[in-house]
């Protein structure tokens, strides 16, 4: 669960940097999953837990229920998913007299706020491909009763607007932002010291969940490629370790490459892919090459910066169509050029050939080519972060997304 004002997870951090800023415009109330009801005020919003150990009662019972979910009706799109959480907030809400509530992805809160607050702007925020890969007629009627669509992307929103023309209106698109102030040091630092601060040996960064859909094997395939020709090297992986949910992604997709992810899923098929992974690399290397490469387990973003600190390259290789890519923005600003792969919203964030360069998705080989062209260049290294670094400036800082934030919700006031 979230826990605030120091969140580890891309929506905590996300709904932490927004309401800081919103707070300067009126008030604010964060509701958000407890272990029991209790309020706490950060930064002049109030932040208020919800018991959900009925709600997680309930779920486990309903999943041993034959046939009460399929491949377009998971669990976890179902009106019954945290159904008494959501009753608790919308009842809350009716006593607060709120003006607008914003929802991150769970479209089956929307019936439930709507009928216990009839005049409230409902905006719901879009971070993955539910409303494109969930039931179409169900999607449809809680769409009906929303102000609000907000992709994190022109990908997620273009992608709505399709499957529902009806709505396409109100479907708009808000990037998701990066904390200047937290990265910006790391550049000026970075430049003002040439650079000379770093190791000689170059070092890789991956930070996201290390899972099949993020790409994380296929960096693992690229990396041996690379310490054929540049042993020197080192690679850290920066996140938690383990697979997402079959039925969150794989389940849901009908595209081949995720589809082939399938191999992953099974008891421990992931975690036994990397641990045969670390014994291939150190019967192949050698134990000094095979430590190389670092796994180091969620980090909080005081010690995150650290890590971008050091780094030379930042790899995103995500099998998926990503909604975003905070990772990316990160790393951006901190003067990193990016390799990432030609899907989803990627396009939107890297300039391929300027602020880094997109390869084909479940490709290792070219992922490993794209890695040798930086290393073996350390001026393009430099200009691409620098021209990575100027874009997330002026583009993604949570200042500029606020704002343009503010700007949708005054559509619909």
């Amino acid at each position: 669960m979230t826990s605030f004002p120091n969140p580890m997870d891309s929506i905590g951090i996300l709904t932490y940097e927004f309401v800081r800023l919103l707070v300067q415009d009126g008030d604010v109330i964060v509701y958000t999953p407890g272990v029991r009801f209790q309020t706490a005020i950060h930064d002049g919003v109030d932040y208020r837990y919800i018991p959900i150990s009925r709600d997680k009662k309930l779920l486990n019972y309903l999943k041993k229920i034959p046939g009460f979910q399929n491949q377009k009706r998971p669990i976890f799109g179902s009106q019954l998913y945290y159904l008494g959480y959501i009753l608790q907030v919308a009842n809350e809400l009716r006593k607060q007299q709120c003006d607008v509530v914003h929802i991150h992805n769970l479209s089956q809160f929307i019936p439930v706020i709507r009928a216990l607050n009839p005049g409230i702007k409902i905006a719901l925020h879009m971070h993955c491909e539910w409303l494109t890969q969930l039931d179409h007629q169900i999607l449809e009627k809680r769409l009906s009763k929303v102000d609000l669509v907000i992709g994190t992307s022109k990908y997620i929103t273009e992608g709505i607007r399709q499957r529902f023309p009806k709505f396409a209106e109100r479907c708009q698109p808000v990037f998701n932002g990066v904390n200047l102030d937290r990265f910006m040091n790391l550049y000026v630092s970075d430049n003002q010291q040439n650079g000379s601060n770093k190791n000689p040996a170059k070092r890789l960064l991956y930070v996201g969940r290390v899972s099949p859909e993020k790409g994380s094997h296929v960096l693992l395939e690229a990396f041996k490629k690379v310490l054929e020709r540049c042993p020197e090297t080192k690679l850290d992986l920066v996140g938690p370790v383990g697979a997402l949910p079959y039925d969150y992604l794989v389940g849901l997709s009908d595209d081949s490459k995720v589809a082939e992810l399938t191999s992953f899923y099974g008891d421990e098929s992931w975690t036994g892919y990397l641990r045969r992974y670390l014994s291939e690399l150190n019967d192949h290397f050698g134990a000094d090459l095979a430590s190389q490469v670092s796994f180091t387990g969620s980090l909080p973003q005081s010690k995150l910066v650290n890590y971008y600190q050091q780094a030379d390259i930042f790899v995103f290789p995500s099998v998926c169509h990503e909604a975003f890519g905070m990772p990316i923005v990160e790393a951006m600003v901190a003067g990193l050029p990016v390799i990432a792969t030609q899907a989803g919203a990627f396009p939107e964030i890297v300039e391929d050939g300027k602020t880094g360069l997109l390869v084909e998705r479940s490709n290792a080989n070219a992922l490993a080519d794209a890695i040798l062209q930086l290393l073996s260049d350390q001026e393009l290294i430099t200009s691409m972060g620098q021209a990575g670094h100027q874009r997330a400036v002026e583009l993604f800082s949570f200042e500029k997304v606020v704002d343009d934030l503010l700007k949708q919700y005054k559509t619909i006031l």
